[in-house]
Formats: C-alpha cells, sequence, structure tokens
C-alpha cells in the first residue's frame, strides 16, 4: 500500500487475501504479460524506491553508503474490489515462471469485506462443500457364478435411456384409439449436456460444445442432447438440421423466444424435446440474471432487447399462480407448438415441494417427464447466501420422486432427470451410476463439462469462480473478444468427445458386474451401498461398513 493511503476499515494486508501472488525480482523481465492478462486487474506495474549498499574495495578508507533509486515491478493490489482468485493465468502467461499465485494458510479475512455498496456478494462457480453423498456410495452388486457378469470390453452395450412419456401397451392402445395420438418419445444418451445459456457462455465455448455433440451423434452414434438454457439459439442453429439434438428452454424470462417462434415455419428438424425452467438448484426460489456487460449486440439481437442492459429474469413464470395451472398452459401450449412432436417436460430445483409437482405431472397426459436441479448444481451467477444455504441434496430429492411414482405404478412411465453435483469431485461415471439406480433416467452435468471440456478453473475452494462478471480468464463465460478468443472451439469439441468416450467406459465397468448389458439400472438400488447407517436407512439402500 502507498505510504500516503489512508487506513480504511475495509483495508486489508497481502497476508489477508485468500490468494497471494508471489513474484521473483531476479527472474522477471518485466515484460508485462501478467498484468495484461489478470482478469480482476490484481496485480499492477508498481514503482519502488530502492536502497542500494554500496561497499567500497577491500583496503580502502571509504566507508559503506548508500544511495537509493527507482525500481519498476510487479505489486499485488489489497483492494478488496481487486482481489486475486488465484486463476494463476499469470503463471501461464510467464515465460520465466516468474510468478505464480499462493493459497494463504492463514485466515481468510478477505470474507468479511465482499459487500461493498450496501451490495451481497455474486459468484460463479458451485457451492463449498466437501464429499457429497453420491461419492460415498459403492456399487455392491457383483454377478458371478448364479448370474455370470460381463465383460466389458467385449460386450455391446446398450447406453440409451428414453425422454417422453412411456405410455403402457394397453394405454397406448387406448390413446391411439380416442385420439390418435401417442405421447412423443425419444431415445437419447442418459448423460445430458445441461443447460448453459448462449449468453451465459462465450460464443467460442457454445460452438465448441455444439460442434461436439454434432460429432457425438453423427460419428460415434451417440444420441448425446445439450439443452440451450435460457436466451434462445443462433438463427442458423435453429434452420439446420442438428437442431435435433438440441433441448429448447423456455424460462420466466422468455429471452430468445420470438426468434424461435419466428423460426417455426422454417425448422428443417423438430428438437428433441422442450425444457421448461421453474427453477434451479444453484438459486432455488431466485432468477437468473445476465449483467449488461455481457449483453453485447449478438447476444441482444437473439434475446430480443435493448444492447447493453442487464436481463433479469423472474424468480417463477409471472403469468402462472398454481402447478395446475403452469402444467396445463405451458407443457400443452408447448406441444401444441410443434404438433405433439416433441416432448416437453419442466425443470424444477430440488425441494419438499417436488413431490407436489411431480403428482401433477402423472395426472397430465402431455407430461413427458421431470428434470430435478440439486443444491450442488451452479455455473453462473448467484449469491452465496442462496448457493450455502438454500436447497435439497439432490440424492433424498430423486429417491423421494422416484419411489412416490412406484407408489403410483408410474416408475416406468414418467422419466427423471438429475442433475446437480454429478462429477463434483471428478467421479463423473460413477455418480451418475449412483444416480441411476436411485431412480434417474438421465443426468445432467454443466459445470463438469465446463471444467473437462474449456478447462474452467473454478474449485469447491472458490478459486476463480467469476463466471458472471464477463472476466474468465479461459474465455468460457465471457463476451469479450479479447477473452474468448482464447478458446478454440475445436480444442472444446475435443475435448467434449474425449469426455463422453471416457464417460462410456467408465460406466460399463460399472454396468459389466450387474450383467447388464440391454438396459439401464434405473432404480436397481440393491446394487448401491453405503456405510453411513443414516444415509442408507433415509435412501432405503444397503448399509454395510
Amino acid at each position: 500500500m502507498p505510504a500516503d493511503a489512508a487506513i480504511t476499515p475495509s483495508t486489508l494486508s497481502q497476508r489477508d487475501l485468500p490468494w497471494q501472488i508471489h513474484w521473483d525480482v531476479h527472474t522477471c523481465t518485466l515484460c508485462g504479460r501478467c498484468t495484461a492478462v489478470c482478469p480482476v486487474n490484481a496485480i499492477e506495474l508498481g514503482t519502488f524506491r530502492k536502497r542500494n549498499i554500496v561497499v567500497p574495495f577491500v583496503g580502502g578508507q571509504e566507508k559503506p553508503a548508500s544511495n537509493f533509486g527507482v525500481y519498476h515491478g510487479i505489486r499485488q493490489r489489497t483492494d478488496p474490489g481487486y482481489a486475486c482468485i488465484g486463476c494463476s493465468m499469470c503463471n501461464l502467461v510467464c515465460p520465466n515462471n516468474s510468478i505464480s499465485a499462493i493459497k494463504s494458510e492463514s485466515t481468510d479475512m478477505l470474507r468479511f469485506h465482499r459487500d461493498r455498496g450496501g451490495q451481497p456478494r455474486t459468484r460463479g462457480g458451485r457451492r463449498n462443500h466437501g464429499d457429497s453423498v453420491l461419492d460415498q456410495m459403492k456399487f455392491m452388486r457383483i454377478s458371478m457364478l448364479t448370474d455370470p457378469a460381463l465383460d466389458a470390453g467385449r460386450h455391446e452395450f446398450e447406453l440409451r435411456t428414453l425422454i417422453g412419456r412411456v405410455l403402457p401397451p394397453a394405454k397406448a392402445l387406448a390413446s391411439w384409439k380416442e385420439n390418435g395420438w401417442t405421447p412423443p418419445v425419444r431415445e437419447i444418451h442418459p448423460l445430458m449436456i445441461g443447460s448453459m445459456s448462449f449468453g451465459a457462455l462465450s460464443p467460442n465455448m457454445w460452438e465448441g460444445l455444439q460442434m461436439g455433440v454434432a460429432y457425438l451423434n453423427e460419428e460415434l452414434g451417440m444420441p448425446v442432447r445439450i439443452c440451450t438454457g435460457e436466451g434462445g439459439c443462433p438463427p442458423r442453429l435453429l434452420r439446420s438440421r442438428f437442431l435435433k439434438y438440441v433441448i429448447l428452454q423456455i424460462a420466466s424470462g422468455y429471452f430468445g423466444w420470438d426468434e424461435i417462434i419466428h423460426a417455426l415455419p422454417e425448422m428443417k428438424e423438430d428438437p428433441c424435446a422442450v425444457e421448461i425452467k421453474y427453477g434451479q438448484g444453484a438459486k432455488p426460489g431466485d432468477g437468473g440474471l445476465l449483467q449488461w456487460h455481457k449483453v453485447n449486440k449478438l447476444i441482444a439481437a437473439i434475446r430480443g432487447v435493448p444492447p447493453g442492459v442487464s436481463l433479469p429474469s423472474p424468480p417463477t413464470h409471472q403469468t402462472k399462480y398454481s402447478i395446475e395451472e403452469a402444467v396445463a398452459k405451458m407443457i400443452q401450449s408447448m406441444s401444441m407448438a410443434w404438433g405433439f412432436r416433441v416432448p416437453v417436460y419442466p425443470k424444477i430445483s430440488a425441494s419438499s415441494t417436488s413431490l407436489a409437482v411431480l403428482n401433477n405431472l402423472t395426472r397430465n397426459p402431455y407430461a413427458s417427464g421431470l428434470a430435478i436441479d440439486g443444491e450442488d448444481g451452479g455455473t453462473g451467477a448467484a449469491y452465496n447466501v442462496s448457493m450455502d444455504h438454500m436447497g435439497h441434496p439432490i440424492a433424498s430429492n430423486l429417491r423421494d420422486c422416484y419411489l412416490n411414482l412406484v407408489k403410483l405404478g408410474q416408475q416406468n412411465e414418467l422419466p427423471l432427470i438429475a442433475g446437480g453435483g454429478a462429477g463434483k469431485n471428478g467421479n463423473l461415471a460413477a455418480n451418475a451410476a449412483a444416480l441411476i439406480m436411485l431412480g434417474a433416467s438421465a443426468v445432467q452435468i454443466g459445470k463438469y463439462i465446463m471444467q473437462a471440456g474449456a478447462g474452467c478453473l473454478g474449485t469447491e475452494g472458490d478459486r476463480c469462480n467469476i463466471c458472471n462478471i464477463g472476466r474468465c480468464p479461459k474465455g468460457i463465460t465471457s463476451q469479450d473478444p479479447r477473452l474468448y478468443r482464447r478458446l478454440d472451439p475445436e480444442k472444446v469439441a475435443e475435448r467434449v468427445v474425449d469426455v463422453y468416450v471416457g464417460f462410456d467406459t467408465e460406466i460399463k465397468k460399472i454396468l459389466a458386474p450387474l450383467g447388464r448389458s440391454t438396459s439401464l439400472p434405473i432404480g436397481m438400488s440393491d446394487a448401491l451401498g453405503i456405510a453411513d447407517w443414516a444415509v442408507a436407512d433415509r435412501l432405503a439402500i444397503k448399509y454395510a461398513v
């Protein structure tokens, strides 16, 4: 801190910050790359007053003396508004490895100074919890003699699931005779890319995801689907044959839907499905917000708004006042828009009201499923208090919903799509398999594909996590061309393909000992075990120590 600066209540020292910049003066060449690339301007070029000791030659009569000079170097800013986020972009671009961000071992005092100007802190990234229940589960049903296991490397596996209402033969026949119609059903891959909007993600990231999904479908024969999130999608995608790999989302802000409705007569293919978002796991009961600095001309044109304005989504659909009205109006109207050819389902945040929503859907023939987003989700802007203290764990909420369907005899009729926390600690295949055995027909991922597909730097230890302010150092969630040009869409597509091929290999290793190759073990909870008695009792799975 400069000597003449005033000390205020929010004045911090470098040791008070969670991330500290270590700079080696001896190897630094002052090229300026680190200061240019820092997304939050946490470091700056500083001018220092340096004291030099002049030592006379041996045997001389002069005494040691000192003189003062000026030296230019790197200085870390301690203002809370410019605190280092630990992304280490400075280290990535430094040619001499002279600078790095180190996690402080002392108490983080910055948390008391985050709220500035009366505004509570918002950030991107997932909530900061430790090991999840999904990571503690083991797959304990190993077939060996009575029901031989399969060889994961030699047998063909049918890694497919269905989205849409799957009526029993008698109901389907009655529906066809009465209405000349049966509910639409799509065969998809059980691992879906969840809703991340064109606007929240950069153009390069979004294009890379779409390219990867197209390659998986057309070259590898894997029916992977991706949800657009709220905000619509580019007109050329709406009018292309690749639309069949996309799930269109409509949310409470209705952003981008004018463009979608206008494109209806020109669509070459129907979308895979339509998702109606009522809530999301990172901020249940709260709407979304795309801040003004991320609303450039392209985003504004697609969303049908003026550029440079913040775009808040209401917490709920403002024209709907009950579950019954919402289901009747939204699901049936969206079904009618595509001639009842496209599955339509709602997405809700996991909560104690999930069963009420599910019970209503079971009575509506046009509802094609239910997507439930658990508390461990979140890739955009959410308040800390929402991420840390609101929501419902996905495992128990999903299990309650599935067992409720079992009581109604509709567990094979209405698919459940689970999201929020899958792959949180890198165990994607194991977490997805556990959710499927708890009752999910499909699993959605968001942050995982950002981390694995594009190298997102955000962690559960609150590293980086500035998705919401448009300064993503990797260019994943930024609309600034100087940042998102760092991201190569083709490399993103390549990594997405790698993730899915690796996922298929791992989940086959889990399914093979169960002797399952022709169908997913949906609801096969007798294969699950855990060393926590309370969790085993709550989820009705095996307890083993």
